[in-house]
């Protein structure tokens, strides 16, 4: 039997060093984007809890830079699609090519066999190409001509949108959101991390080579599996479960939404509220850890009226509201 410590390529599976290795991802993210630690945070949260992360923000604030940044940082394969209006199914699944020298079709893998597939800025394909992604996202596989095919393990989607551009592009539908485990706000960036970022500039960083930046790989498959056993032996007691489910249950009951928080939306922050926990040292959830990712793990979950839409209300106001009212666990 292998050696619990180690896998085979001697890379340490000791919890408390796959959080130390975890950790050291922002160090390295941080050497080519600057001032976004809450998504980079969240993109560590939702690889310990085999999810996937939508990241939206205006153009030009390194969303796409951050995922690269991380797949930089990370020992796994990734793939990148641009998605365009003409995209097709078959471009992001795979599809059958018959092969002339054998008369017989075989299946060519699409880029979504990988581990950490970037699917850049994809509310600009149409609904028919964005719900290839559902069956991967929820399933991790992929059917092609009734076959079922397994996808690498782990499998991460990180998914950019622009918020503030609504011509030629599609709206992800409620379904394909809430398979979506955080939605990250990319903010623009402050005064003193935008003079920073043109200081790079000037001094020579270039987006487009990471490795000359000095982003270097400083976690692995390894360290992802031991730091995911960790978050799954992360004690939740009875009372923080309650407390999720009535934070869940006020979204329903809300005056200002149409849509509240499913059964799977509960189940996700109780899942990311152990992930961020486990990342902050403890072995054990508190209120707190539920209050951090309530957030990022349902603001995509609920709908809001539209008079209280036009009246200025959000889906973070709403959830704030909520989590100021709902009595707090002891």
């Amino acid at each position: 039997m292998m050696d619990p410590t180690t896998d085979n390529a001697g890379q340490s599976q000791d919890p408390g060093a796959a959080r130390a290795s975890l950790e050291a991802l922002r160090a390295e993210i941080a050497k080519a984007v600057v001032g976004q630690d809450p998504a980079v945070t969240g993109l560590v949260v939702a690889l310990l809890c085999r999810g996937h992360v939508l990241l939206e923000g205006v153009p030009g604030v390194a969303k796409t830079l951050l995922v690269r940044a991380l797949a930089s940082a990370l020992e796994l394969d990734t793939k990148r699609v641009q998605f365009t209006p003409d995209l097709m199914p078959s471009d992001v699944t795979g599809s059958l090519v018959y092969d002339t020298r054998t008369a017989e079709f075989s299946f060519q893998p699409g880029p979504v066999f990988t581990n950490l597939l970037l699917a850049d800025e994809i509310n600009r394909t149409p609904p028919k190409t964005q719900s290839s992604l559902l069956e991967a996202m929820e399933e991790r596989q992929v059917t092609v001509d009734g076959t079922p095919r397994p996808l690498p393990e782990p499998f991460l989607v990180a998914a950019t949108q622009n918020p503030v551009e609504y011509e030629g592009t599609y709206p992800l539908p409620e379904a394909q959101l809430d398979r979506f485990l955080l939605k990250l706000t990319v903010p623009l960036p402050s005064r003193q991390d935008e003079i920073d970022v043109l200081t790079r500039h000037a001094s020579g960083f270039d987006p487009r080579d990471l490795r000359a930046a000095g982003v270097r790989p400083v976690a692995g498959p390894a360290d992802l599996e031991a730091a995911r056993t960790a978050v799954a032996r992360t004690t939740v007691s009875p009372e923080i479960t309650a407390y999720v489910v009535d934070i869940c249950r006020a979204t329903r009951e809300s005056p200002s939404l149409t849509l509240g928080v499913s059964p799977r939306g509960a189940t996700a922050l109780l899942a990311t509220s152990r992930a961020w926990a486990w990342l902050t040292g403890r072995d054990y959830v508190i209120p707190d850890d539920v209050k951090a990712l309530a957030l990022p793990t349902l603001r995509h979950r609920v709908q809001l009226r539209p008079e209280a839409e036009m009246e200025g209300v959000t889906a973070d106001s709403v959830i704030n509201a909520i989590l100021a009212h709902v009595p707090v666990p002891r």
